[in-house]
């Protein structure tokens, strides 16, 4: 039997890198970053404490990949072409779909930003894509300039903070969350054509039932 090829390992190695970062974020999403353990994740991802840790010395190892790919997601949703309006839908499209997608990676990444003890790994991720960051928001300032904004910086900085707004309650409320009805509501503030077609298949909640998950019943 001939050996492996190069290739063939380099394929094994990223399967398995993925198997566990995929383990690893549901188990940080569902326990907590202080809470989750490496036998979580052994026991979650099906493989060796060994092999977890060739790969990833420690948790935090882990909360760094994770973070570094999210904030890559995040900055590339920059990357679309058109008009600053039909720039401006798709960015607010990529959001929107991300957040629909992935909302494991919401609900860590919320759990890293509002607790006082791990803020600080958030922070050092931004600190490393530093420069992603920063393209983001000038890309921002640059789009809602050529909108003909009065205040490019200060329109940045408001629909980012939506956007994040969106991201928190659609991680509390997940599937209960009508990020469609948002999607459109977002459209008619930035005097946006309305979209003709829906691109997150959602079901809004009946009226009061957010409210009911608030008070606990």
């Amino acid at each position: 039997m001939s050996p492996r090829s190069a290739r063939a390992n380099e394929v094994m190695r990223e399967q398995s890198m993925e198997r566990i970062l995929s383990a690893a974020l549901e188990v940080f999403s569902e326990k907590g970053y202080h809470n989750a353990t490496i036998s979580d994740i052994t026991a979650r991802a099906g493989v060796s404490r060994g092999l977890i840790t060739y790969y990833f010395p420690g948790k935090q190892n882990l909360v760094d990949n994770l973070l570094d790919r999210y904030i890559d997601s995040v900055t590339d949703i920059l990357n679309v072409t058109g008009t600053p309006d039909e720039r401006l839908a798709a960015i607010i499209d990529g959001v929107l779909l991300t957040v629909a997608q992935s909302l494991p990676v919401q609900q860590m990444t919320l759990s890293l930003v509002i607790h006082p003890s791990t803020h600080p790994l958030f922070a050092q991720a931004e600190a490393r894509k530093e420069a992603g960051v920063r393209r983001l928001e000038d890309g921002l300032r640059e789009l809602f300039a050529a909108r003909g904004a009065a205040d490019p910086a200060l329109e940045e900085v408001m629909l980012r903070s939506v956007l994040e707004g969106v991201i928190f309650k659609a991680s509390v409320y997940q599937d209960q969350y009508p990020l469609e009805r948002v999607r459109r509501r977002l459209y008619e503030m930035y005097g946006l054509p309305s979209p003709e077609t829906s691109v997150i298949q959602d079901d809004p909640p009946p009226v009061g039932r957010m409210r009911a998950l608030r008070s606990g019943d």
